[in-house]
């Protein structure tokens, strides 16, 4: 098992509640879990409701292939104040994404942040990940 992203990976999934998602097939366009992500990976996911986009949940899970699952391990943040988001019925759409508290970026006056830039500590934490990286 390895963590990995991929780009254009999206999916529709019926699935309600606070469970993993069963994926029903890519969107037009796209890639699936299995064809982007691959079978028994980690990732970065994205779930917002179609029919009610109020609830939506940021996280890291696991794809299965066997089930076309995506467990939901680790919610990042989500309409429900950081918990697993209840989703009522309907379809959701499901996609590889990056959070942004794990992203690194220049600022505009060309400094190194990492995720919440609003964070002073955590420009600091970026730019010793940015040195840690260029040795």
């Amino acid at each position: 098992m390895a963590f990995k992203t991929d780009d254009r990976v999206k999916e529709t999934s019926t699935t309600s509640g606070t469970i993993d998602f069963v994926l029903t097939g890519a969107v037009t366009g796209f890639i699936t879990f299995n064809a982007g992500v691959g079978t028994t990976n980690t990732t970065y996911y994205t779930i917002v409701g179609e029919d009610y986009p109020a609830e939506w949940e940021v996280g890291i899970g696991t794809y299965t292939n066997g089930t076309t699952t995506l467990s939901r391990d680790t919610v990042i943040n989500s309409s429900n104040g950081g918990s697993k988001t209840d989703f009522t019925a309907g379809t959701k759409i499901v996609f590889v994404s990056l959070p942004s508290e794990k992203a690194l970026m220049k600022d505009t006056s060309g400094e190194i942040v990492f995720g919440d830039a609003s964070d002073p500590g955590l420009a600091t934490k970026g730019f010793a990940l940015a040195v840690a990286i260029a040795l």
